[in-house]
């Protein structure tokens, strides 16, 4: 069997057995395998919590930051080098909660990111609580008498900002998750990828059984490029659909817009810092 690049050897990894992030993880690692991406050539952004861990697993470039702070590093990696392969990814409170004014912004920015968001319904790393997409109901040890918020819905949401790329996939189809990955990354602009999956040792409910039981795959006559309809799709809370909700190639990706590029293709990583106009700017940025 072909040893994957990515694959760091035996370490000790820190996740429940039967958590969904073994398989978030290993799909991951097979999918820029099989696309023939090097390792040198990807970045990886998080921030905190148990989804938050992958970059630590991964042998490629990485950036572990603050608590809902994937995001900002990864658009600004992106803009600083183009020619990496940039994936932000961590779990659903904090890419939603914590870091939900960055989901937010980050769409309309659109930079050609592959955003990445394990959604378990809970806090994993810290016992439990609720998350913003726990249930309705839901209850927990500190939320007692059940939830009473409403589930944020990411996809409604970034369909409504009109977000380039926007997909749900789940552990429970691995092969589907990849096919979902691939597609995602290959995609020219903002790419979300929420990824259902059970959190084995915090939340009972929505469990592997129940992701597969309350959950339908998009037909494959399905046009992700009708926002109405995907935005229709977004909302059904019946049985949650699985797919590519929305595409919308026409965005211009962030760092084309930007004027450092609008002549010189170079990456700014990759340029001659020329030392007297380095002190012109500084001695202008004095006065």
């Amino acid at each position: 069997m072909k040893k994957n690049r990515y694959d760091m050897g035996e370490i000790d990894i820190a996740w429940c057995p039967g958590c969904g992030n073994f398989t978030i993880h290993k799909v991951l690692k097979e999918t820029l395998e099989e696309l023939e991406i090097r390792p040198q050539d990807v970045v990886i952004c998080s921030g905190i919590g148990q989804a938050a861990k992958i970059p630590h697993y991964m042998k490629c470039h990485a950036f572990n930051g603050l608590h809902g702070r994937a995001l900002p590093p990864a658009t600004g990696i992106k803009a600083a080098n183009p020619e990496l392969v940039v994936i932000a990814e961590s779990g659903d409170g904090d890419m939603y909660g914590e870091g939900g004014n960055h989901f937010i912004h980050t769409i309309r920015r659109n930079p050609n990111i592959t955003n990445i968001v394990h959604n378990n319904m809970v806090y994993g790393l810290t016992k439990g609580q609720a998350s913003p997409t726990s249930q309705h109901g839901f209850v927990t040890s500190v939320q007692v008498n059940g939830v009473i918020l409403e589930p944020f819905n990411p996809i409604a949401v970034a369909i409504a900002l009109n977000g380039s790329f926007v997909a749900r996939t789940s552990t429970t189809e691995p092969e589907k998750m990849k096919t979902i990955l691939k597609r995602a990354i290959q995609h020219s602009g903002y790419a979300l990828v929420d990824v259902f999956h059970p959190c084995v040792s915090f939340n009972k409910i929505n469990t592997f059984k129940w992701f597969k039981e309350n959950t339908y795959d998009l037909e494959e006559t399905y046009n992700p490029e009708n926002k109405f309809e995907a935005f229709k799709r977004a909302s059904e809370t019946e049985k949650l659909p699985l797919g590519i909700f929305y595409v919308n190639p026409d965005r211009i990706p962030f760092e084309e817009n930007l004027t450092v590029y609008k002549k010189n293709k170079k990456p700014m990583s990759a340029r001659r810092v020329e030392l007297n106009h380095l002190k012109k700017f500084i001695n202008q940025m004095g006065k």
